[in-house]
């Protein structure tokens, strides 16, 4: 059963007090496929099978100068501890308490305006918080994004993420080269479409931690409009979620997929209502009683399973997706009529039509 973060004294791990001073449940022994979004898992495993990773991946995990990331952070960055950035240091030493990770990682607050946090390294993850990031959220936005990356670590992410940092920089170094770049951007485009769905994941590690759903709406309305909260409202930014899910036509939809492909994360709406519909789920209640699988039974699950699970779980998204190509592809999957037709119709009006201007930028 899950227990409380708090001793009799209301003291965490080796006397660290919980801040804020109320109760949190634990969850000893608890793996990362209580939280894991099914897509995650099952693009971690169509990346495995892309022709060619593993052999990458092998050669980039000898390769890759860890050392020297972490002595760069080391030099060059503040590392929390309880002297430097105590209240960040407390935070994830509850946060690893929480979640049973029993090593806590390096963690180092990085000189830059640009709200970012991130969970690196190979052989032990590294977690990166901007001042940015440090500067714009308040207390409980901030333990909900130290637990979204205590979630990557548990999970295993730190390692792809590393390899994606090291294969964006090498694509844009041998960009002259003709051909020069495309195998490496065809790795580099599964990565993104992983990491955007582990995004997922680690949102829901972070209402774990933070167990205020309100709090890591805040965090992600922040990252989204800045430190303007009293011109924000939670249901308005929902709602933009929606429109954007149901929006258009089939036109639309192909800009959608255009503009997500160079980002590393999910917009930010999406990631919003993702996270609301598992927090009112039953699986989520399920976790907050206790009831979650154990890292002790990870050796004993099926990877079979887990696609079946994933795929039955994409098929929902597709049939319960309001997007006008999901829809059509549903439709197709139901042996609906007159597919030329629904896709003229999808695409506008008439035959020649010129499409609308979109000068909307991909930017992340």
């Amino acid at each position: 059963m899950s227990d409380d973060s708090r001793d009799s004294n209301g003291q965490g791990p080796e006397g660290h007090e919980n801040v804020p001073s109320r109760q949190r449940t634990r969850f000893p022994g608890i793996s990362s496929r209580a939280y894991e979004h099914p897509a995650d898992r099952s693009a971690l495993v169509a990346l495995r099978k892309l022709s060619g990773f593993d052999t990458v991946f092998k050669a980039l995990s000898g390769l890759l100068p860890e050392r020297s990331l972490r002595l760069l952070f080391l030099s060059d960055s503040v590392r929390v501890s309880d002297q430097q950035f105590a209240h960040l240091h407390a935070m994830l030493r509850d946060a690893c308490h929480i979640l049973d990770l029993e090593k806590v990682p390096p963690m180092y607050v990085n000189q830059d305006p640009q709200p970012n946090a991130m969970c690196i390294g190979l052989d032990e993850p590294i977690i990166v918080v901007t001042t940015g990031l440090v500067e714009l959220l308040d207390e409980e936005e901030m333990r909900a994004v130290v637990g979204h990356e205590v979630g990557h670590a548990l999970s295993g992410h730190s390692v792809y993420r590393t390899i994606l940092l090291f294969l964006t920089n090498l694509a844009l170094r041998v960009a002259w080269i003709p051909l020069g770049n495309i195998a490496i951007m065809a790795i580099v485009t599964a990565l993104r479409e992983w990491f955007r769905k582990s995004e997922l994941s680690a949102d829901r590690a972070g209402l774990l931690v933070g167990q205020d759903l309100k709090a890591s709406m805040r965090g992600l309305m922040k990252i989204a409009g800045g430190n303007h909260l009293h011109e924000m409202n939670v249901d308005a930014f929902l709602a933009q979620a929606e429109e954007y899910e149901a929006g258009g036509d089939l036109r639309d939809s192909v800009l959608k997929i255009l503009n997500v492909l160079p980002r590393t994360h999910p917009f930010t709406t999406v990631r919003a209502a993702e996270l609301k519909k598992w927090a009112e789920s039953r699986d989520y209640q399920r976790v907050m009683d206790g009831h979650y699988p154990r890292r002790t039974e990870d050796k004993d699950t099926s990877v079979s399973g887990s696609f079946r699970e994933s795929a039955a779980s994409y098929a929902s998204n597709v049939k319960n997706s309001k997007d006008p190509l999901m829809k059509l592809v549903s439709d197709i999957a139901g042996g609906a009529g007159d597919l030329g037709g629904r896709v003229r119709r999808g695409f506008g009006s008439s035959t020649g039509s010129t499409p609308p201007r979109d000068d909307s930028s991909p930017g992340d």
